[in-house]
């Protein structure tokens, strides 16, 4: 700019010919749209090392290691670890198969990796810098040049342009529904990838495409990229993929040449020298395998098991070390979901007279020694949910499109999950859902509810476990008790999945987990637009536009107090929405291992954190 103001000034205004006076417009013409640009928020946006949601990132460029991990963590050894059920697929981001465990975490890397201790900020991996305008329309990734994969490949923009299309045209319907939103994606250079976007309302999108796993072009095949294989995927990431007993166990091994090992988001991670899974059919056989030191670490989830499953020699002489670990996120929601699109959960009303039905606090007491806590919300035990609170005037604004979405007293935060005096009767309760049974047209007869045309109010609860017997055999049996005929069918995992994916059930238990940044995840849970698509997790069959509405509010808000109201706003929707029967969460994560493994002392927000652990010496 200084080098324009000069040769502006050598001409003399009174002797200026025509052209000297058109050059002298024409470069402060220029001078004034460059100023311009210069100015623009989005011209100003420069590269950098972290992205944040909502806020700043809590670590400055140059930082070392993230804050839970131990930088100077010892490496080698070896932790096994369980699964339930089997696998037959070793790619987890297509719809097909029932997939293994472990290959998102430690084979496929992302362009950035996530803080554990933060909400939802990403710092750089294979992608040195990020590159977001405030408008949030686009994002540019420069790779780092380092980057490269196991069998010793570079990494470049071309895998990135690879990944993005596997994953939009043939990847699971999550992928799909996100990068469908961008409407160019082009390599600036081998190392410099651009992705421009259709909705720039989606402010969260710049993010999702940070989190996309990385793919080697020269190893996979689009075409057969939706197919189920069995073949090691070759990554960029810390392990390599060594042995596969398809549908029994997989092992993962470090790979001493791993490029990213020394970057501050790796350090003092992916410890262990080898990594291996084990499937078990049965959850007990399971548990019995970690009581002999044949797995190493248990995260339990059953609180029958953490209360009263630990009386053996190994626990009671400190060879087994229990942990009850902090969580800072959201329970989420675990319930008994109803599958909308069968006539038999169409009423509300049949619905809010099962959700009645089920004796919480009884089954709590009896199965599990009062251990949990009843689930409210499906952002439970977080400022992000809606429960016992009014909507404040964000909400409302939000809201007043569907003066019917939400019911009175979940707006103004007076709504309670039923209770039970906690006998195994359950009469008052029973006594509402009756009356509510006969108001959507349901009578007794024969010992049976039937409805109009004689057709018995009957259902099938279907569970991948033996394990969930317990609780929906007493659910069943309070059903039975006011003439609902409700049976339980156990399948195998790989029947199970098969079935999930085409909503070919009536009723399942199910888990939706959440974080401190929900986002784009919503549209996959509870979308309209996935209602109909195999493989989305929107068992419910949610076809709402309340809660489309309100997705879409989340994803645009950008600032935090418009961000909480509109997921608050989401809540309401889905609780009056009546979608699932509402279980339990667990108020800490219950942590068994054996005391050949160590961790860090600080738990992050995230809680339990495999990566950070490591094997004593």
């Amino acid at each position: 700019m200084v080098g324009l103001g000069a040769a502006a000034q050598t001409s003399d205004p009174v002797e200026e010919t025509s052209v000297q006076r058109l050059t002298c417009a024409s470069l402060l013409a220029f001078a004034a749209i460059l100023g311009a640009l210069l100015a623009s928020p989005d011209a100003r946006a420069e590269p950098a090392h972290a992205i944040a949601m909502h806020g700043d990132p809590a670590l400055a460029e140059g930082f070392t290691a993230f804050p839970y991990v131990d930088p100077d963590a010892p490496k080698g050894g070896r932790i096994t670890l369980g699964s339930s059920g089997s696998f037959d697929n070793l790619n987890p981001m297509i719809v097909r198969g029932e997939p293994v465990q472990g290959i998102r975490e430690f084979v496929i890397e992302s362009l950035m990796a996530r803080s554990q201790d933060e909400p939802f900020t990403l710092y750089g991996l294979i992608a040195q810098s990020i590159d977001v305008p405030d408008s949030r329309d686009s994002v540019t990734f420069r790779l780092d040049p380092r980057a490269k994969f196991s069998d010793g490949t570079p990494l470049t923009a071309a895998d990135v342009l690879f990944s993005f299309e596997a994953l939009r045209d043939k990847g699971r319907p999550n992928y799909r529904t996100y990068y469908a939103k961008v409407t160019k994606a082009e390599a600036l250079s081998d190392h410099e990838v651009r992705f421009q976007f259709k909705d720039a309302e989606d402010r969260e999108l710049p993010l999702i495409l940070a989190l996309m796993p990385i793919l080697p072009r020269h190893a996979m095949s689009l075409e057969k990229f939706d197919e189920t294989t069995l073949t090691p995927l070759i990554g960029s990431g810390p392990y390599r993929i060594s042995a596969v007993n398809p549908g029994r166990s997989i092992t993962y091994q470090r790979n001493p040449d791993y490029w990213g090992r020394d970057l501050p988001v790796n350090r003092g991670r992916f410890n262990f020298d080898e990594i291996r899974f084990d499937y078990y059919r049965e959850g007990s056989t399971l548990f019995e395998a970690f009581k002999t030191g044949a797995i190493d670490l248990r995260n339990e989830d059953d609180p029958a098991l953490w209360a009263k499953g630990y009386d053996f020699p190994a626990a009671n002489d400190g060879r087994i070390v229990r942990e009850e670990m902090p969580i800072g996120l959201p329970a989420g929601m675990t319930g008994l979901v109803f599958n909308t699109r069968r006539a038999v959960f169409a009423d509300p009303r049949v619905r809010e007279a099962l959700i009645l039905l089920f004796n919480f606090e009884w089954v709590n007491k009896s199965f599990f020694n009062g251990l949990y806590k009843r689930s409210a919300s499906y952002f439970e035990r977080s400022m992000l949910s809606s429960a016992g609170k009014p909507a404040d005037e964000r909400e409302h604004t939000l809201l007043a499109p569907f003066p019917d979405a939400v019911r009175p007293d979940i707006l103004d935060g007076t709504y309670r999950v039923p209770e039970s005096d906690g006998t195994p009767q359950n009469r008052t309760n029973a006594r509402r859902a009756y009356q509510m049974l006969e108001a959507a047209g349901y009578t007794l007869q024969g010992g049976r509810l039937v409805d109009k045309s004689g057709k018995p109010l009957a259902f099938e609860i279907l569970a991948a476990t033996t394990s969930q017997e317990r609780l929906l055999g007493a659910f069943t049996a309070d059903l039975q008790k006011i003439g609902i005929a409700a049976r339980i069918r156990v399948v195998d995992s790989a029947q199970y999945q098969a079935r999930l994916k085409d909503y070919d059930f009536d009723m399942i238990q199910f888990t939706w987990p959440s974080s401190l940044s929900p986002g784009n995840e919503q549209l996959f849970r509870w979308s309209s637009k996935v209602a109909a698509s195999p493989g989305s997790y929107n068992y419910a069959g949610v076809q709402n536009p309340a809660a489309d509405a309100m997705i879409a509010a989340m994803l645009a808000a950008e600032g935090n107090e418009d961000f909480v109201s509109a997921v608050r706003a989401l809540d309401r929707v889905l609780l009056s929405g009546q979608y699932v029967i509402p279980l339990f969460h667990a108020p800490a994560q219950w942590i068994a291992s054996w005391k050949r493994l160590a961790h860090p002392g600080k738990i992050p927000l995230f809680g339990f954190n495999l990566d950070t652990w490591w094997a004593r010496p």
